[in-house]
């Protein structure tokens, strides 16, 4: 008895200075890298390419002013976000003692820690891994500082919280992926594999009371719905492919600042934004088919279906910002935070076009601009991996939920993670 609990104690005692070491490593990984990324933001060195942090500096901080007098900008057509983006911009505040630029990048750096903080918690837990945490450490720096210049960080933190109270807490789960599509629409695409009515109901209650109340106290809260309908193809996105090798065949059309965003104007301009446009709502149907046709629903489901929806969103979008890759960078980690994900490949896609996306923005951009060889070529490699893990993550969810024959167990599958259903 003695030598049998002497001997359990002992390995407990390993695993806990296993599970000592592998977070040191991680902290210790994620602060170099953040270090690095703060430099930056703050101008200590200069990161190739164009200042990526003028936005906050310029544009965050006029939407600020405006703001912090009780209405949103309304003659503003970069403004396109939903109302809660209100709070990420004016959250600064938090921090009077420091400059809004200086006080935002801080704020981007706690929501950064706060990721990493839930991702290592929950890769202790049964069925889980410290994998997840790796992607995250490894993914946010290789886009460079435009992470911490960008308040898409703050909204992945929170679509991340939602994922990971998942199944145990399906009413915070609802209510945070409810709240995260009120500061920017796409975490509403969480939803998309839950089957746990408590959280449909407490999304759209959260979303619904932000709505009014937003709508009551701040005029034009949903003047950005009407901002978008100009838009042409962003210089970055898939479509945009089109009209780079067009330029070299005598297109007789403009690279332009527009809407916020450097994009294609001129002829067929409308038609490759339809086409975007069509290949969204095949994503939107393939989703819809796909949840009609799903019949096993394991403890990975919610975490790979909200993965596969935003990256096909993303891919198909006609407008494919740099930060954008912070959301399926965190979406990955907590599928890799899995043992038993299939998402492996897919979320290993995202991380390696993260590192050619801080390539072509900002570090080449003008290259991208100038539709030359280089420029092209990133394009195609970048965007070529989100199609790729586009269609490889979505394979892999139907093949794990919906096909007739339930794939192979992958090692170290739980019984859970293999097909055990979840309740309603």
């Amino acid at each position: 008895m003695d030598r049998t609990a002497a001997g359990g104690r002992s390995g407990a005692q390993v695993k806990n200075t296993d599970v000592g070491r592998a977070a040191f490593a991680l902290f210790a990984v994620w602060g170099l890298t953040r270090l690095a990324l703060l430099l930056f933001v703050f101008k200590v060195f200069v990161f190739p390419g164009p200042d990526v942090t003028s936005d906050v500096s310029f544009i965050y901080h006029g939407w600020y002013e405006v703001l912090r007098e009780g209405t949103f900008p309304q003659e503003d057509v970069t403004w396109q976000y939903p109302p809660a983006a209100a709070l990420a911009i004016l959250s600064p505040a938090l921090l009077p003692f420091l400059e809004y630029a200086q006080a935002f990048f801080v704020l981007a750096f706690l929501a950064d820690f706060a990721v990493l903080a839930l991702l290592m918690s929950a890769g202790q837990r049964p069925g889980r891994t410290l994998r997840g945490a790796w992607v995250w450490v490894a993914g946010v720096p290789l886009l460079g500082p435009t992470v911490y210049a960008r308040y898409d960080l703050m909204v992945t933190a929170v679509a991340v919280a939602a994922l990971l109270a998942g199944a145990r807490r399906p009413r915070l789960m609802g209510a945070l992926a409810g709240f995260g599509a009120m500061l920017k629409v796409w975490p509403a695409l969480l939803l998309v594999g839950c089957v746990k009515r408590r959280a449909w109901g407490a999304a759209a209650a959260t979303a619904a009371g932000l709505a009014v109340l937003f709508s009551l106290v701040m005029p034009g809260a949903f003047a950005f719905l009407t901002f978008q309908r100009d838009r042409g193809t962003e210089v970055e996105s898939l479509g945009s492919l089109v009209f780079h090798v067009a330029r070299h065949h005598g297109w007789e059309g403009q690279v332009l600042l527009n809407y916020g965003s450097v994009e294609f104007l001129g002829p067929y301009v409308d038609m490759v934004s339809t086409a975007a446009l069509a290949l969204t709502g095949m994503a939107m149907g393939w989703l819809l088919l796909w949840r009609l046709a799903a019949v096993r629903f394991t403890a990975t489901t919610l975490a790979d279906a909200a993965f596969t929806a935003v990256l096909l969103f993303t891919a198909t979008s006609r407008v494919i910002s740099p930060q954008y890759m912070v959301w399926l960078v965190g979406l990955a980690a907590v599928c890799l935070g899995y043992r038993s994900s299939r998402m492996r490949l897919p979320g290993l896609l995202v991380v390696a076009a993260s590192l050619v996306t801080v390539l072509e923005f900002p570090v080449w951009f003008a290259h991208v601009v100038a539709s030359d060889t280089l420029g092209v070529g990133l394009l195609v490699l970048r965007n070529g991996m989100l199609v790729a893990a586009g269609f490889l993550a979505a394979r892999e969810l139907w093949r794990a939920t919906a096909a007739r024959t339930p794939p192979a167990p992958l090692p170290g599958q739980t019984a859970a993670a293999k097909g055990t259903p979840v309740s309603s």
